[in-house]
């Protein structure tokens, strides 16, 4: 199994499956970051919605 991943990444079809593995890796990274920084926001403002129909 390990032998076939390495002969994968060795030809060229196997380094364009790698960049867009780490171009994958990379939008979830910048997803996740942005979930976390926006996630007190819409908490926030849900707060403040719910407090209004009170």
């Amino acid at each position: 199994m390990l032998a076939r991943l390495i002969s994968v990444l060795k030809k060229q079809e196997g380094q364009g499956l790698v960049e867009y593995a780490l171009i994958i890796v990379l939008i979830s990274v910048v997803a996740m970051v942005a979930m976390g920084l926006l996630g007190t926001e819409i908490s926030t403002v849900f707060t403040t919605i719910t407090d209004k129909l009170k």
